[in-house]
C-alpha cells in the first residue's frame, strides 16, 4: 500500500522509483543519494511524517543529496544491504557507499545534524544484519 503523501515524491516531484534492477543506476547518477524505504503506510504511518520532511531536507541542502523512494516489492531486499531494522528509514550513499542510516521520524535538528555528519564523515561499513539466535 501506498499513500498519496509518498506517491507525491515519485509523481510530483519526479523521485525515481528505485528497484533492485535500477539501484545501481541511480547511486551512479548522483554524487550523495537518500533512499527512502517506506515499508507499508498501514503498518507504519511515521513514512507519512518522513515523505513530508524528505522534500524539506532535500532543499536545505541545496542539491546536496538526490532522493530516491525504493520501490516496496524490493525494499527488503535491498534493506539488507544497508543493516538498518526500523522503518521508515532514510539511507544517505555516496555512490554506492554507506554514509549512514536516520530511521523513523526525528526533530528537525537532528536530521540536519546527522545528515551534515555522514556527508562530512565520508562512507563507512553499513551496520551487520542480525542474525537471529534459535537455541537448540
Amino acid at each position: 500500500m501506498s499513500t498519496s503523501l509518498i506517491d507525491r515524491l515519485t509523481e510530483e516531484l519526479g523521485y525515481p522509483r528505485v528497484t533492485t534492477k535500477t539501484v545501481d543506476a541511480v547511486l551512479r547518477a548522483a554524487d550523495n543519494t537518500v533512499l527512502f524505504f517506506t515499508a507499508d503506510p498501514a503498518n507504519t504511518p511515521e513514512a507519512n511524517d518522513v515523505a513530508v520532511v524528505l522534500p524539506e531536507l532535500v532543499r536545505h541542502f541545496h542539491g546536496r543529496i538526490t532522493p530516491a523512494v525504493v520501490a516496496r516489492e524490493d525494499e527488503r531486499t535491498l534493506q539488507a544491504m544497508y543493516g538498518f531494522e526500523l522503518w521508515p528509514s532514510l539511507v544517505f550513499l555516496r555512490k554506492d557507499q554507506y554514509l549512514g542510516t536516520i530511521s523513523k521520524i526525528q526533530d528537525w535538528a537532528d536530521y540536519l545534524e546527522q545528515i551534515q555528519g555522514f556527508l562530512d564523515a565520508g562512507p563507512v561499513r553499513p551496520p551487520a544484519p542480525r542474525i537471529p539466535i534459535i537455541p537448540a
